[in-house]
């Protein structure tokens, strides 16, 4: 059995009207349920086609630029995201918002997509 590649061919992109991707709408049954850019699922019912736009439209893109906290050998580490695509996400670590410092070189973390559950969302 071989691994299907993420995003799967039959997830939909749904970008909004400046062409910014903000996820993608995943078939399920009859609806659909919508993924973040992080690849995680964010509706727990499927929604139909509409109501599955208008989610996307309303998560945007914001969360990226929150907090996060990721394990690293059993050590929680706050980190920030850094780059992402559907071939891998980056995030740089944040101690005492360091992340953001002018040339600052904050320790980089490579993860797979979808992104691991060791990253958590802290807000």
């Amino acid at each position: 059995m071989t691994a299907q590649p993420v995003p799967a061919p039959d997830w939909i992109e749904h970008r909004r009207d400046d062409g910014e991707r903000l996820g993608w709408m995943v078939p399920a049954g009859e609806g659909f349920h919508i993924v973040d850019l992080l690849g995680r699922r964010r509706s727990e019912a499927p929604l139909d086609w509409l109501a599955a736009e208008e989610a996307l439209d309303t998560l945007g893109i914001g969360y990226l630029a929150d907090r996060y906290e990721l394990r690293v050998d059993d050590v929680d580490r706050r980190v920030r995201i850094g780059e992402i695509s559907e071939t891998g996400i980056v995030v740089v670590a944040d101690d005492f918002g360091s992340a953001a410092a002018v040339g600052a070189r904050p320790e980089r973390f490579e993860l797979p997509f979808p992104a691991p559950e060791g990253l958590r969302h802290l807000g």
